[in-house]
């Protein structure tokens, strides 16, 4: 019963829309000459509105390449500092080498520094003995 009443209602709801429709398209034939304006003036904001949009895009096209540009010239930035970056870190290895060859060195004539003093010290402290014995041996014969 409730699927008979449906249908009834559908039927009933579908025959107003057609009458609907169909009342609505004799308005539309009898109003011809308006119809034609309104298709005029819509093809001219259509045409308006297609160019607009070409516009737009022409627009968006060179905004877009600009950004290539501008992410072409930083790539390239990016490799110039790499460059760079890679010879500093070749000739801070290469000056890291000299400068332990240099603390190698120093460390070298600090320890011969060392020695020579030694044996200045030594080389001193056995010509002053030379020489007290030499006039030991002068001064004083029967001592």
């Amino acid at each position: 019963m409730v699927t008979a009443f449906n249908q009834a209602a559908w039927r009933k709801a579908n025959l107003a829309c057609k009458i609907a429709i169909d009342n609505s398209e004799k308005d539309q034939l009898l109003q011809g000459r308006d119809s034609l304006r309104q298709r005029k003036t819509t093809k001219e904001s259509l045409a308006e509105s297609a160019s607009n949009i070409t516009e737009s895009l022409m627009s968006i096209s060179r905004m877009m390449s600009q950004q290539v540009q501008q992410s072409e010239e930083t790539v390239q930035t990016l490799a110039n500092s790499s460059r760079t970056i890679l010879e500093a870190n070749e000739e801070f290895k290469s000056m890291s080498g000299t400068i332990q060859l240099g603390r190698k060195l120093i460390t070298k004539y600090n320890r011969r520094e060392l020695t020579d003093k030694l044996l200045i010290f030594l080389a001193l402290a056995l010509f002053l003995a030379t020489v007290l014995y030499i006039l030991k041996k002068r001064l004083f014969p029967f001592l």
